[in-house]
This record gives structure tokens, sequence and C-alpha cells, in this order.
């Protein structure tokens, strides 16, 4: 049995499908019971929890030989950073009381870096935690979703200029479509043992994968992008460094702004939000227009 946390979001009904696909029982562990729906109609069973209750996912876990966890950011929360936090350790929690054999762990591009850089910074912590369990981990790291780019498109249509804060605006960065990311978790769920794996779970160590899409982009390739879909040109404008705090603060709580802010500057600075040297990384198929592609339907 693989248990999902997050099975209703893009990563974990993508892993889902595939498992399902390959005839493995799957268990989505979902926060509302009623947006269950897709995952009984492809076989899955459900269970409910919420991310903050360690027993109740415990008791959804159950008998799970493998887990696959996600740390969300809830733009909601008056503090998403601490929100985050709590939800760290309250995944540990029921990890510790099911004891998996095995753990796949959903983090973020940049999580290898020592120092302070937002996001990324939160997802080192989620790792170390995770580091303390038993059973086999496996990390997999994402680049940045193409779909994030989605909250810019209301500006980018009706004015025709792309906001950025990605700059230079040439500079290439690694992304990857949510649905290719739940593939390549599904793949690597899928892997034939190795002898690695049939080793004492106490003394396994965690393994590390990247996944992004099959190229990187630049803020222009999205303005392109976007222009080859609407039919028309989209210019793309870097947002002044000065005017961030305000920009972000005015869709989200100022600790979640802080995080973003950091993350950005790590990005922009470059190499930073990017795959730890020598890293593995996985590619998804999906392009940037085509994760693009069903945005632009929905609008």
């Amino acid at each position: 049995m693989f248990a999902i946390v997050g099975a209703t979001g893009k990563v974990g009904y993508a892993t889902a499908s595939a498992l399902r696909k390959a005839g493995l029982p799957v268990r989505g562990i979902v926060r509302d019971a009623a947006k269950g729906n897709r995952l009984r109609e492809i076989g899955c069973d459900i269970a409910v929890a919420d991310l903050h209750d360690a027993a109740g996912l415990a008791t959804a876990i159950g008998d799970a030989s493998g887990v696959q966890v996600i740390l969300p950011s809830d733009p909601r929360a008056r503090d998403t950073a601490l929100d985050m936090r709590h939800t760290i350790e309250s995944l540990a929690n029921a990890l510790e009381q099911t004891r998996p054999m095995r753990i796949l762990a959903v983090s973020d591009y940049g999580a290898h870096v020592a120092h302070d850089i937002g996001m990324p910074s939160l997802f080192r912590a989620f790792e170390a935690r995770l580091g303390q369990l038993q059973g086999q981990k496996l990390i997999l790291r994402s680049a940045e979703h193409m779909e994030n780019w989605g909250r810019a498109l209301p500006a980018a249509m009706a004015s025709g200029v792309l906001p950025s804060f990605q700059e230079p605006l040439d500079m290439t960065c690694p992304t990857i479509s949510a649905p290719d990311l739940g593939r390549i978790a599904a793949d690597l769920w899928l892997r034939p043992a190795s002898a690695k794996d049939n080793k004492d779970k106490d003394d396994r160590d965690v393994e590390i994968v990247h996944a992004e899409g099959p190229r990187r982009y630049s803020a222009r390739d999205v303005a392109a992008a976007l222009g080859q879909l609407l039919g028309r040109a989209i210019d793309v404008r870097a947002v002044p460094r000065s005017q961030w705090k305000d920009a972000f603060e005015r869709v989200m709580n100022a600790p979640l702004a802080d995080l973003l802010i950091k993350a950005n500057d790590a990005r922009n600075e470059g190499g930073l939000v990017d795959v730890e040297p020598a890293g593995t990384v996985c590619h998804g198929t999906t392009g940037l227009i085509d994760a693009l592609r069903p945005l632009i339907a929905t609008r």
C-alpha cells in the first residue's frame, strides 16, 4: 500500500494515477473527503486527516509500507513559516508512529544551501527532520512549478506586460510542470529494488534526487510562450526590487512574503536555488507552453 499525503494536488494526483495504472494499491490522504472523488474514480482508498493532527495522520497512514509526503505553504495562515514548521513536526511524528519502510518527501531546489535563503531553507529543515526517522528516505527536490507563472497571467493578459521577479530577464532557471513531478515520484516508487534496499532500515541513508523540466526557461521565454498562446505580443518587465515587499504583501501574509523575497533574491543571485553540486537529476517531458496552455484555457 502506498499512502500519499496531499493526494488531491497536482503532484499527488499524478503519482496516485501512475501507481494505480501500474496496478498498485493507493491510499489518498486528504483534508476534505468531498475532494476525494477523483481519487475514488481511479480506485484509490480515501483517508481523511489534517496535516496538523499527528495522531489523525498516523491513523490515515495506517499499515502503508510506502508514504509520500509534501510540505504545503498556506497563504491563508497568519504566519505561513510557523505553520509550515508545525506541519513538519506533525508529519514527522505521524511517520515515527507508523514507521513505514519507505518515505518519499517532495522538497525544494536549494535545500542544500546552509544559510537562510527563505523558502528553500524551510525545506532544508524538513529534510533534516525526516532524516531522523527510521526507514528508507528518498528526497525528491523539485524545481519551481511552471504553473506558478499563472499568478501573473491576469496582469499580463490585461496589460500586455508580464511582471517578473526573475531578473535578469534572459536568465534561464529550472522549472517543472507539477504533474511531471508527480509522475517522476511514481517512477521512483516503481524502481526495482536494489541490494541497498535490503539492508536493515536503521542503516539506510537518505537518497536525494532533483526534478526539473526538459529545458530551462527565462522570463522572456515565458512572455514569448504566453504571446503564442494568446495570439498577441506580450512584453516582460522586471518588478523593481524596491517594490517587492508591497507587491507580495498585497496578496499574502508578511512571513510568507519574506520567504519568497529571500528565495527570489537567492535565485537571481544564480547558482543557489539549483541542483546540489554533483546531484542526480530526473527530467520531465512537459514543455513550458504545454504547462501554460491549461491556465490560459481557464481564463
